[in-house]
């Protein structure tokens, strides 16, 4: 089946400007800004993925970094620290039906329709596989009257049996959820589709960039994913197969936007070759200062409170962002 009942919460995709300021001077790890702004490393990884916090790239090469002028910013904000540690606050199966005053059956049954849609995940001790949600969001879905039908009383037939069928939309949502994280957190355009290939079987990407050199950058910039254990084991085979795209239309759009985003990524310099000179993936020759920078908030969206950055055109990513924001009617 097709599968094509996408949550309305998804995170938001947005366009990503010149790279990120690389500095170090003035700026502190991940680590220690977890520190500072009172937050547990999860709390803090959310809080970046989600826009909240705002990062710059590290000269060394150590990875992300959080300035002084941030930190203060976000400290500043009002009902720092507690306001922000909600934010990022995920519930598992029980107390999501516990804020939505339901059973834990329907509450699994609501995210497998995409009702829902978790924002992380892990594998327990059995290689079970744990979804975890945003607080936030679950309370949002509840004050909404719209949603008051899913709450109580039977399940629509047609929606019954699509789940006697299987339908199981929690890794597809996960997946949606995490690309936006990724292309917000790209520098550039092979960046951005090294995110988009990162979702896709070797397969399919080989069959749209087929030159070999192209397929090696956008492997060597290929974003680190979230590790369950040892490579090749049971546990990290299962965590692949949900960090693989699987359902037709859903591998259709990214083999679109994929061939789009390499389009772009030619356009704006052509991978490195054997004996060229590698240009800096984030373009810091420009010397712009950017930051990452969060979505725009609709309805049913939490707020980071991070204001988007100046000059960004939400229109810009059409295709991927309107399958993300798809649901059925």
């Amino acid at each position: 089946m097709s599968g094509n009942t996408v949550t309305h919460s998804v995170t938001a995709i947005v366009p990503v400007g010149p790279a990120r300021p690389r500095v170090r001077g003035t700026s502190l790890s991940g680590s220690r800004a977890a520190r500072e702004l009172g937050l547990k490393r999860g709390e803090f990884d959310l809080a970046v993925h989600m826009g909240c916090i705002r990062t710059v790239a590290d000269d060394g090469g150590g990875g992300l970094r959080v300035t002084r002028a941030e930190i203060d910013r976000v400290s500043s904000e009002s009902g720092f620290p507690e306001t922000l540690r909600e934010r990022v606050r995920v519930v598992g199966t029980s107390d999501g039906a516990a804020l939505l005053d339901v059973t834990t059956a329907r509450f699994t049954r609501l995210a497998r329709l995409g009702q829902v849609a978790p924002v992380k995940f892990y594998l327990n001790r059995y290689r079970a596989v744990v979804w975890l949600y945003l607080a936030e969001e679950i309370r949002q879905f509840a004050a909404d009257e719209k949603n008051a039908p899913f709450l109580t009383g039977r399940t629509p037939e047609y929606l019954r049996d699509q789940l006697d069928e299987g339908l199981d939309l929690r890794p597809r949502n996960w997946r949606g959820r995490h690309l936006g994280f990724l292309l917000r957190q790209a520098e550039d355009p092979w960046a951005r589709a090294a995110g988009v290939a990162s979702l896709l079987d070797p397969v399919q990407v080989a069959e749209i960039v087929r030159d070999p050199y192209e397929r090696a950058y956008l492997n060597r910039l290929r974003p680190a994913q979230p590790a369950h254990g040892a490579p090749d084991s049971p546990a990290a085979r299962v965590a692949a197969k949900i960090m693989t795209a699987e359902y037709p239309d859903e591998i259709d759009w990214l083999r679109s936007d994929l061939r789009q985003t390499v389009a772009e990524a030619r356009e704006h310099r052509p991978a490195p070759r054997p004996g060229a000179k590698t240009p800096s993936p984030g373009g810091a020759q420009h010397g712009v200062p950017v930051v990452r920078a969060t979505s725009p908030v609709r309805s049913g969206e939490p707020a980071c409170g991070a204001p988007s950055h100046l000059g960004e055109d939400p229109e810009k990513p059409r295709g991927l962002l309107g399958w993300l924001r798809r649901r059925t009617p």
